[in-house]
């Protein structure tokens, strides 16, 4: 994809072996994980609000008993 040759990877994975150690790697996997779900979420969650027409908020009526004056 990159054009990242066997030795560049692995400097690649050295280097966040030290930076972050191997105990906080699984951690950091995860939530990048679920980052990018997220992400992938809210885009598609965009484009299918954009489909739709936008709605406004239903206006509460004055005779409604759990509103104040």
């Amino acid at each position: 994809m990159f054009g990242l040759r066997p030795l560049e990877m692995l400097l690649i994975v050295g280097v966040v072996l030290l930076f972050f150690g191997p105990k906080r790697l699984p951690g950091l996997g995860s939530s990048l994980g679920s980052a990018i779900r997220g992400f992938k979420r809210s885009i598609s969650g965009q484009e299918e609000a954009s489909d739709e027409k936008p709605t406004l908020p239903q206006a509460t009526s004055s005779a409604d008993p759990h509103t104040k004056a």
